[in-house]
């Protein structure tokens, strides 16, 4: 992006207030610093304010790195199944910076195991973290969103892809995530006169995240996947859009960024031939696979 670009986009994101859940590092940490980058102003939301043995960070490290990268950031321990909790966070977020521009529904659970060996408990976990988190934090940022003039909500959820494979590898998983899918769209309809846009987002293809490495085949599978960092450019580029313009959307990360105008792809890492991520069947240059 030239200097000139810099300058708009940065006018654009100024003053401007997003929320994240799960924001204490991985896509959640990368789309904050994104925004923060551009002078927005980033809350974040998250359980960890002590580190994890296996995990890194915290909510309160991600906020240095939000302000390091030139945004005024905000911490809120808190858990995306509590309406209190959230509620907190929304409040904090009004009360700190005066309103809420954008709703990022980061934050989700996975278990992948078979239905008859996933516990019912790992089933609530994810319907509750993917499901009602992404309703509570969005109910809480509509009566702002709605003052705001550029009001977005952005969740982290894939198209709804009824391939037999999809719906059969993981059904519990997959619903949790089409379950985000759908309320979003859902809103879309729901508020499109009220001009808020609201979108989903998902990878083409693996992301490094710490859920990835800490996976039973996760260093062979960090060598196929790409940085968060393109997820953080995709959401920001759709996050510059007029709201009118952007509505109701599944994007894929890749696409976003090539209609903009991104050709090489080999600075996000993931070698020639990452692992396309759950949800994607489509083929991708250099031989990528459907994991």
């Amino acid at each position: 992006m030239d200097d000139e670009g810099q300058r708009v986009a940065r006018t654009e994101f100024s003053g401007r207030t997003v929320v994240v859940s799960g924001g204490s590092r991985g896509i959640g940490l990368a789309i904050g610093l994104g925004a923060a980058r551009l002078g927005a102003n980033v809350v974040l939301l998250a359980k960890t304010a002590e580190p994890h043995p296996r995990l890194p960070g915290t909510v309160d490290t991600a906020a240095a790195e939000i302000e390091e990268a030139g945004g005024k950031a905000l911490a809120v321990v808190g858990d995306v199944r509590s309406e209190e909790d959230v509620q907190r966070a929304v409040d904090a977020a009004v009360e700190r910076f005066g309103g809420v521009d954008v709703c990022v529904n980061n934050a989700s659970s996975i278990a992948a195991e078979p239905t008859e060996q996933l516990s019912a408990k790992k089933f609530d976990l994810m319907q509750d973290i993917n499901v009602r988190g992404t309703f509570l934090l969005t109910k809480a940022c509509l009566p702002h969103l709605r003052r705001s003039a550029t009001p977005h909500v952005l969740t982290i959820a894939p198209p709804i892809n009824m391939n037999p494979y999809w719906l059969g590898v993981h059904p519990s998983y997959t619903l949790s995530k089409y379950g985000m899918t759908l309320l979003t769209l859902g809103w879309a309809a729901e508020y499109a006169d009220a001009g808020i846009a609201c979108n989903c987002l998902w990878p083409e293809t693996y992301i490094a995240t710490s859920a990835v490495a800490n996976s039973p085949d996760g260093g062979q599978l960090l060598e196929k996947a790409r940085s968060p960092q393109i997820m953080a450019d995709a959401a920001v580029e759709i996050l510059r859009r007029p709201a009118a313009d952007a509505n109701g959307q599944c994007y894929i990360d890749a696409d976003v960024l090539a209609e903009a105008g991104v050709t090489d792809f080999s600075p996000y890492g993931g070698g020639p031939e990452p692992l396309m991520d759950f949800f994607v069947d489509r083929p991708l240059g250099g031989g990528a696979t459907t994991p």
